[in-house]
């Protein structure tokens, strides 16, 4: 009998523990995720532009405050608005897309506040040249998703790059500015 009491107590002490949290996955959501850039035009004016189709995947376990970040953009899916530059960029001095298909992003999920990521630590490798870059979260909600009753996260991210690490420097001799400020939307919703 007091094999089973101590059973039976032991089973209880373990049922009142909170349940560890284990990390969510997410899918990267490309009809809501645009990272898009404004880079200088001479002093000029600033143009704008962003990338059309992006993929990638997302882990997540608010309560340990870890988390990491995978992503993948299409570089032939520029969009500045404007078809004669969209057609200059998948040129060698520019984003050579016919030997650099894809920019990747990798990083871990850090500065956690009440939950929440403030920044991520990763590489961005473009034009297969890889730098650290860090991303800035302006902001970071995770909520219910209303028609998909799954888990569902959001955040604006923010860096600037200087592109002539990555080889990109057309321009610099007519004064153009290297730095390029990155403005990501994401939006992911936990895996099924």
């Amino acid at each position: 009998m007091s094999l089973i009491r101590h059973a039976a107590a032991a089973f209880a002490l373990f049922a009142a523990l909170p349940a560890l949290a284990a990390p969510v996955n997410y899918e990267i959501d490309p009809d809501h995720t645009f990272p898009s850039f404004e880079a200088d035009h001479m002093g000029m004016s600033v143009w704008r532009g962003k990338f059309n189709r992006t993929t990638g995947t997302v882990s997540l376990d608010r309560e340990a405050g870890t988390g990491t970040l995978a992503v993948e953009i299409d570089m032939d899916s520029i969009d500045f608005g404007l078809d004669a530059l969209n057609k200059e960029m998948p040129k060698p001095e520019f984003f050579d897309t016919a030997r650099h298909p894809k920019a990747t992003y990798k990083g871990r999920l850090d500065g956690f506040v009440d939950g929440k990521p403030t920044k991520v630590v990763g590489e961005l490798t473009l034009r297969g040249v890889t730098r650290p870059v860090t991303l800035d979260l302006k902001s970071f909600k995770c909520m219910q998703h209303p028609m998909f009753k799954r888990d569902w996260c959001g955040a604006d991210a923010y860096a600037t790059i200087d592109r002539s690490q990555f080889g990109i420097v057309a321009g610099k001799d007519w004064g153009f500015s290297m730095d390029v400020g990155l403005r990501i939307q994401v939006e992911a919703l936990a895996a099924k």
